[in-house]
């Protein structure tokens, strides 16, 4: 066996061969998987082994698309059969959301070129006979979709590894993983020790206990998972073809043909965890006892939708188990707080998904960075919050509404709260309606009267939100920014530090901000940050909440200099965002400072006293409108929070929430980091090519000189759309009027102060010009548009700087 690897992937089921694939393929021959048991013990030999290629994510359908496509290059290039059978899959609408879905998803298939299009009744009864499509809105069809052999396609890419130099090793438990001084790890296994400077946790059942090793809690908990396969049913058995799969998520079950009978899975709400303090380590092929009486509800509905299914008898029944993270989504890419430790653990749908996140992973580490941005999806969307309880909770909910909609800005309530500010009861008196933000409750909007929901439509919400975002613009509100990340950094070495982490140069007199991007290893934007000096040795900063532990990566990536120090302050900090044009005369009946233009200007700072509480404030506001942001330490919120409603309250305006936040932002055109700002775009294409500043060293520099002078792929335009019933809010593409997809939406909302339904989109650069009249497929549906020449709000900025 090897003492020494490029890489040592922990795992043999698809996931971990994929991976070990992808680092060959990539130019890491000299890489090793190390398999407890056979390859696909755990949960790949047990799956149904459904493909697919859309989803709601744009990228998700990027990276299950090339998984598809890869599995006949993968026979070809092995000689391995993945057993590939691509019959199609018909998706299925019984109610208006899920055709909404489906026809943004379509849209998204003409933007990207999938192969996914509406079908007649009558088409979709040639190709399915046996199904009742009464009730039936809308009907989608994948030529693509259909199901592979788990062990097949893990054979292969095991085959595949092996040709390109890879070593994988059964039968061989990791029994350590411990981190050396010099940053690699040495894997401890009873065949002998490997050194490396890459450890890869795609251990899936045991994913918990491999990361345990080295000190990592994942959040995932194992379910059970059943399925059947019927006796042979003889209409199926006379037909010369293989019947597509049936998407009816509606019906809350999944089905296709499995030889001559039908395969039925279903996640049901009578769901059952398994193995919650740990996989047992004996565990590899078994099977639990069948509890078919827990799944009979979805069941049914599959009989009254394929009554065939209820006529034939059953072949077999497959309980196994699937291990979840409490969104239902991987866990993936390196852990933050450690060196060369990367993580692929809680996919479910494997079979659509291996392929492209073995790709991703390899990018990763062979290049420093994936070429797609998959946040959503990134391991450190979660911290030392997500604990136990909240993962249970929250797997519990995924599970038993597998098929629901996630509805865009959705907020579901299971596991929480998690945590709270201190003024968390006095918000929810107020009747605040809380998101999620990294663990943190945040007031969405605040209306006793009107109850949370999520949809493609506007929602009874809406309203309420346009209220509070009419009433800062008119007046005056006070938004609660706890959320936002904090950090301090100290010592004499704090702005060469900064400096050689940030784009931008830090600003050199005290009480001066700048606004700078983070450039990612590509050289795209990995973050947007407003840094201010408060003293000669000291600065402040702040960025995206939800984002934290994603940006420890990049902080460690520059060691500090001797008696600098680095912290942050999200825990021990809340802020507030006093703004309208009414925000000087709420802070002066709280303050004795100088709020005047002369003396505290756009984008300074001070530290002053407000309500007998200190403060850092900051003249700046995400809203585009006069405003200061207001931080205090977390003992001191809820003095600060009291005295702003008091002093809003006698000027007839009030508290303010993060939706009409987002519309108010959209109307001055600010892009926001994991909507409009992300690693995929550039800087001179996301319009922050100003803040980069090329004479100076900086992270990734080389990475930004590489693209700098190259013509933009696309720009980020200001879209105002013709729309009354729903407004765009991400994903959606943008055509021009003769049907060429030139782009799609980053974000959107309605600006109510304006009076336009707006968006930020990404389009082909050169495709338009302000003024030009483009289509954005809001509900999978054509409307009009038009590219803007600037903000409806403010264009000038005087608001922000002069009044």
């Amino acid at each position: 066996m090897k003492t020494h690897a490029q890489a040592v992937v922990i795992g043999g089921g698809v996931v971990g061969c994929s991976i070990l694939y992808h680092l060959a393929k990539a130019g890491w021959t000299d890489v090793v998987l190390l398999e407890r048991d056979e390859l696909t013990s755990g949960s790949t030999w047990h799956a149904a082994a459904n493909i697919h290629g859309l989803h709601d994510s744009t990228n998700i359908s990027r990276l299950q698309h090339y998984t598809m496509n890869l599995y006949k290059e993968l026979e070809e290039e092995t000689g391995q059969s993945c057993g590939v059978f691509q019959p199609g899959s018909l998706y299925l609408a019984q109610t208006q959301d899920r055709e909404h879905q489906l026809r943004l998803q379509e849209a998204k298939a003409r933007r990207y070129g999938m192969n996914f299009h509406e079908v007649s009744r009558d088409e979709a009864e040639r190709l399915h006979p046996l199904v009742d499509y009464d009730g039936i809105r809308c009907i989608m069809f994948e030529p693509d979709g259909g199901n592979v052999d788990p062990s097949g396609v893990t054979n292969a890419y095991a085959l595949g590894a092996r040709q390109r130099g890879a070593e994988i090793i059964r039968f061989c438990p990791v029994m350590g993983t411990d981190p050396q001084p010099d940053g690699t790890w040495i894997v401890r296994t009873e065949k002998g020790d490997i050194r490396t400077p890459w450890v890869v946790n795609a251990a899936g059942l045991w994913a918990r206990e491999v990361a345990a090793m080295a000190g990592v809690d994942l959040p995932l908990i194992p379910t059970e998972h059943q399925y059947f396969v019927t006796e042979t049913i003889a209409d199926i058995a006379a037909l010369d073809r293989r019947l597509p799969s049936v998407a009816d998520r509606d019906g809350e079950y999944y089905l296709r043909q499995e030889g001559q009978g039908l395969l039925v899975g279903a996640y049901e709400k009578d769901m059952r965890f398994w193995a919650e303090d740990g996989t047992p380590q004996g565990f590899g092929h078994e099977l639990f006892a069948d509890d078919l009486d827990r799944i009979e509800p979805n069941m049914m509905r599959a009989i009254d939708r394929v009554p065939a299914v209820g006529m034939a008898g059953i072949k077999r029944v497959i309980n196994g188990p699937m291990i979840w993270s409490p969104d239902a989504s991987a866990l993936f890419g390196p852990v933050p707080e450690l060196t060369g430790y990367f993580c692929c653990c809680g996919i479910i749908p494997g079979f659509s998904q291996n392929g492209g996140l073995g790709r991703l992973a390899a990018e990763w580490m062979v290049e420093g960075e994936p070429s797609l941005d998959l946040f959503g999806w990134d391991l450190a969307r979660y911290g030392h919050w997500a604990g136990k309880d909240f993962t249970k909770a929250r797997v519990e909910d995924q599970y038993a509404n597998r098929f629901k909609i996630h509805f865009p800005g959705e907020e579901r309530a299971a596991g929480r709260p998690v945590r709270q500010r201190p003024v968390y009861a006095m918000q929810t008196g107020l009747g605040a309606k809380f998101g999620l933000n990294y663990g943190w409750e945040h007031p969405a909007f605040f209306d006793k009267s009107v109850e949370d929901s999520a949809g493609y439509a506007r929602q009874p919400w809406w309203d309420a939100v346009g209220r509070e975002a009419l009433m800062l613009r008119e007046n005056v509100g006070v938004i609660d920014i706890s959320n936002f990340a904090k950090y301090r950094v100290t010592g004499p070495g704090a702005e060469d530090w900064l400096n050689a982490l940030f784009a931008n140069k830090m600003p050199r007199l005290v009480g001066r901000s700048c606004l700078t991007p983070l450039i990612g290893k590509r050289g795209g934007v990995a973050g947007d940050f407003t840094v201010t000096k408060l003293a000669e040795d000291t600065f402040w900063i702040l960025g995206g909440g939800a984002a934290e532990r994603y940006h420890l990566r990049f902080f460690n990536q520059n060691p500090l200099p001797d008696g600098t120090h680095f912290e942050s302050l999200t825990e021990a900090t809340c802020g507030f965002n006093v703004a309208g044009p009414n925000a000087r005369k709420l802070l002066a009946r709280l303050t004795n400072a100088d709020l005047s233009n002369d003396a505290f200007p756009f984008f300074r700072s001070a530290s002053i006293s407000a309500a007998g509480v200190d403060c850092v404030a900051i003249r700046v506001s995400f809203t585009g409108d006069l405003g200061w942001e207001l931080h205090c330490a977390e003992a001191d919120q809820i003095t600060l929070y009291t005295a702003l409603l008091d002093a809003a309250a006698d000027l007839g305006a009030g508290p303010v929430g993060s939706r009409a936040l987002m519309s108010l932002r959209l109307e001055k055109g600010y892009g926001s980091w994991g909507r409009d700002y992300s690693p995929e775009y550039w800087p001179q294409e996301s319009g922050l090519g100003g803040l980069i500043k090329g004479d100076k060293e900086f992270l990734n520099r080389d990475s930004w000189l590489n693209i700098a002078n190259r013509a933009p792929r696309e720009t980020m335009h200001l879209l105002s759309i013709e729309a009354t019933t729903a407004d765009a809010s991400g994903a959606e593409p943008v055509f021009l009027p003769d049907g060429t997809a030139i782009g799609q939406v980053s974000s959107g909302g309605y600006g109510y102060s304006v009076g336009q339904s707006l968006a930020l989109a990404y389009l082909k650069a050169g495709s338009v010009k302000a003024g030009d009249a483009v289509h954005v497929a809001i509900l999978g549906q054509p409307h009009n548009a038009r590219v803007l020449p600037e903000p409806p709000f403010d264009p000038s900025g005087h608001r922000l700087r002069d009044i």
